[in-house]
């Protein structure tokens, strides 16, 4: 077979001022979005920690926005990523596995989360995403964990010592929490009859049922509880008529955040219950990724 067409093809691309279609065909397909799945950031006890990484169409590097699954900190997985919307502004998202507390109890759940930023920032270059932008978000169990990331940056019981980057920042740029827990000491004494029968069974897994024990671990646990001048831009989205989160859990951190004068935001979903498509829709998404732009200079 004669390789002049081939030849011809390749030095097209090179020297014509406007692409021909074979070179706009290779252009189209390095602009689709890519999803990098079961990347290892760490290993702890033979267990491999993972994390999916969708990458944006468009230019690299991207920044990118560190999202953290549900299911009261016992169930769900990286799969789930309510947050795709954000691709389209140019974000990428790091979808992360941490240990679920039947397998672990707190704080290993945290020291996972952390572990995965370093991860990203010290493989930020062979990926194509800005290390000097990292955000998080979560929803539900994983709204209270990326808040609790969020204004723990350089926390030494939280920080952990998981991975290959040690050497590498934890911190995050901006904070998304979805209908997450701020208290872990007040959450039941503001909780439904339905919202308890989820609640204590998930808390007595996470921060086990040792009396001194638990009540050192809440107040650890609780995002409230380490609120300082230094912490990021917070976005609280929760709905009003959550059965399962109390709002008040949102009320409270945005208080400490605004008693603080840290810049926070606060969007009740009004008639929202415990997630659905009301919080995920593209005009909230569109929200969502104004607040996230990335700080210029920074």
């Amino acid at each position: 077979m004669s390789l002049l067409p081939i030849l011809y093809s390749v030095l097209a691309c090179w020297l014509l001022p406007l692409p021909p279609p074979a070179c706009a065909q290779s252009d189209k397909s390095d602009l689709s979005p890519r999803i990098i799945r079961d990347l290892e950031y760490a290993r702890t006890n033979d267990v491999s920690l993972q994390l999916d990484l969708y990458l944006p169409k468009g230019s690299r590097p991207a920044p990118v926005v560190v999202w953290v699954h549900g299911g009261a900190w016992r169930a769900g997985s990286k799969d789930s990523v309510p947050v795709k919307d954000l691709l389209q502004h140019g974000f990428a998202i790091a979808s992360v596995d941490y240990r679920l507390s039947p397998v672990a109890k707190f704080p290993a759940q945290v020291h996972d989360i952390k572990a995965a930023i370093r991860y990203l920032r010290g493989t930020a270059e062979d990926h194509g995403i800005d290390s000097h932008h990292i955000s998080i978000a979560g929803a539900s169990a994983g709204g209270h964990l990326a808040a609790l990331v969020g204004v723990t940056n350089g926390h030494a019981a939280l920080e952990g010592r998981l991975g290959s980057f040690l050497e590498s920042s934890s911190d995050v740029e901006k904070v998304v929490s979805f209908y997450g827990a701020s208290n872990l000491e007040s959450i039941l004494g503001q909780s439904t009859p339905h919202g308890l029968r989820v609640r204590e069974p998930a808390l007595n897994l996470l921060l086990g049922e040792d009396g001194q024990e638990r009540k050192r671990l809440a107040n650890l646990a609780s995002p409230v509880s380490h609120v300082d001048a230094h912490d990021p831009p917070l976005l609280l989205i929760h709905g009003d008529q959550d059965p399962q989160m109390p709002i008040n859990q949102s009320h409270e951190l945005h208080g400490k955040y605004k008693q603080r004068g840290l810049p926070v935001q606060f969007d009740v979903v009004h008639g929202g219950a415990h997630g659905g498509r009301a919080f995920f829709q593209e005009a909230q998404m569109r929200r969502v990724a104004i607040f996230l732009k990335p700080v210029e200079g920074k």
